[in-house]
Parts: structure tokens; sequence; C-alpha cells
């Protein structure tokens, strides 16, 4: 990638760390993993109280060394990024199996001196994802070539990097020159290659954006992949620097069925889906004039099948575009908006 991105190498097979943990929003990088690159997890490592289960078997640390499994990753990002401590003899294990550690928290394994002491012992790497690239400039606002969609929620954890996925693979079916540009930790690990834009001061944030989607040929479209929520009190800025970076042409809104406040912030309601529609075009205005929505991506697991067509195209009827669950559902029908509305593209 043109730009001064950051390039992982992390050995498969993964066993893919869930600890203790009981609540399924904050093991997102966990269940993208197991979605987007299941031929690289070999299991999940679940101690007593999770309350989460990946699409993934359950193995112990000795059971995923005889395996030949190469990387323990932290598969949850909790609020705050931290490494809860009682997981460190876990990690300190699987260093003496000869497993190189992989986290996307913004607690980094490199400043813990007792993992970095194991690591040197056994020959292991401790590899820390959501670190920024050196040398970041801040944002200079000036259009660039080449196309770009960006994703972006009505909260955090509900489907951006899905959706972006999922969009990237289906317009290169449909024969459009797409590319994933990865923006946080999960989505670095799919893709191999990206900026993790919470972890870089507020400053450089449109800077790092304006490197991860860089000039490129007019057909070619950088799929985005968003973060946070212009609705989430905590992290509305991380979101307000990626927009104003990437110049989104168009935008996918992404919603939650059933979803009525932020999560994690009580008393903060989830506004109106064409009112959030309008807050994320008067930001995006800033750089780009010409941005505007294409379509809404809804994550409907908390509906029943039956319940979905219907829901789906209330939505549809609301916003006046294309409404899908990218899962269940497909992208299909975003795409052939996008093309319609960006016919040179």
């Amino acid at each position: 990638m043109p730009g001064k991105t950051s390039t992982l190498r992390i050995k498969a097979p993964y066993l893919v760390f869930i600890g203790d943990n009981e609540d399924p929003t904050y093991a997102k990088t966990g269940y993208g993993l197991v979605q987007w690159v299941p031929d690289k997890v070999a299991g999940q490592l679940r101690l007593p109280g999770c309350k989460v289960k990946l699409d993934a078997p359950d193995l112990t640390l000795q059971e995923a060394a005889a395996q030949g499994v190469k990387s323990l990753v932290i598969g949850v990002a909790p609020v705050g990024g931290g490494l809860p401590e009682h997981w460190n003899a876990v990690v300190l294990e699987a260093i003496e199996l000869g497993m190189d550690i992989v986290a996307g928290l913004h607690t980094r394994l490199s400043e813990n001196a007792e993992f970095v002491a194991a690591a040197r012992e056994h020959g292991v790497s401790l590899v820390d994802v959501r670190v920024p690239p050196k040398g970041i400039p801040v944002g200079n606002g000036q259009k660039r070539a080449g196309m770009r969609l960006l994703t972006v929620g009505t909260d955090c954890a509900i489907g951006k990097k899905y959706t972006a996925l999922a969009l990237t693979n289906a317009m290169q079916a449909a024969g459009m020159n797409a590319t994933f540009r990865a923006t946080g930790q999960t989505g670095i690990m799919i893709a191999g290659e990206g900026i993790p834009m919470d972890a870089v001061i507020s400053d450089f944030l449109s800077g790092a954006a304006e490197l991860v989607s860089p000039a490129n040929t007019p057909d070619h479209w950088d799929v985005v992949e968003g973060q946070g929520s212009l609705y989430n009190p905590g992290y509305a800025a991380v979101t307000l620097g990626l927009i104003h970076g990437s110049q989104p042409d168009a935008m996918i809104l992404c919603h939650k069925a059933g979803l009525k406040e932020i999560a994690g912030w009580p008393g903060y309601p989830v506004p109106a889906l064409n009112d959030c529609m309008d807050t994320y075009l008067r930001a995006a205005w800033l750089t780009n004039p010409a941005a505007k929505f294409v379509g809404v991506s809804v994550n409907t697991s908390s509906l029943d099948a039956a319940e979905r067509p219907d829901y789906l195209a209330r939505i549809a009827e609301e916003t006046g575009l294309p409404c899908v669950d990218p899962i269940a559902v497909g992208v299909e029908p975003l795409v052939e908006h996008l093309a319609a509305t960006f016919p040179k593209n």
C-alpha cells in the first residue's frame, strides 16, 4: 500500500484467546478473525466463566501447541484497551510453548517487562497491532485521485468492518477495482496492513486517514473501514478525523436492529437514521462537498429471520436507500446502487 502504513506478519495458525469475557461486544476481534480468515484459526481458548463462544473448537494451550499453532491472538478489545492482569499467566505459558503473542490492545505487550524477557528467552515475537507508524503528517485536506467509500455507524461495534469487507469482496466480484483499507486492529490483522486510527494522536488523525486511502487510479475504490461513531461520547473524535481524512465520495450507514441507546453510555439515545445521516454528511462536506450516502447496512442478529425482510424494507423506505444485512442477506444491492450512482467508476 502506498503511504506509511504498518505491515504485519502474523504466523498462522492462530489460537484466539477470549479469556473470561462475558460480553460479545468486546470480542469483535475474535469474531472477525473467525468470520473472515477461518483458515488461519485453529481454535479458541476460553477461561472459566467465559460467556462468549466463537465458531471454532475449544483448545487448551497444550493441544494448540501439539497442533502446530504459531500465534496466540488476543481476541478481545475491552473498554480502555488493557490486558486483564490475571490473563498474564496464560500469555507466559503460550510464550513458553513457542507461540508468538499478537494483541491489538492499547496496553502494549512490548511494555510488559515479564513478557519481553520471556519472549527473548524462548525466541518468539510480541506483535503489537495497535501501534501507528511514525511520521504521520497533519491532514492537508487536498483532493486526491481515486474514489473512496467509508462505513459509518450509529454506534461502535455494529458492523462497519464486516460491511466494508463484504462490500470489497462483492465489488471485486462485480468487476470493480476495490481495496479494503483497514483502520482498526482486527481489520489490520485480516488485511495484513493499515493504520490503527484510535491509537493516533488527534492532531494527526486526518493525516493518517489520508495515508491509509492514498491517491489512486480514477476507477479505483478504497473501501475504508469506519471507526467509532459521531454519536458516541467516548469515541466521536476518531470518527471525525477519519471522515475528514478519507474524504469519502460515498458512505454506508451501519446500524444494529433494536439499538436505542449508545452501548455503555446510558442516557445517550441513538437518533433517527435520517438525522444521523444528516450529521455525517455535514461533517463529510468539509473535505468533500460531493459526499453522499449510498445505502444502509444493518446487523439484524437480534431479530427472527422472519422479521428481517419487513424490517429492512421499512428502513429502505424511511431512508430512500437500499438496506441490507451484510451477513444474512449480502451487500449486492448496495454495490448495484453504488455503481449506478457513480457510473464512471
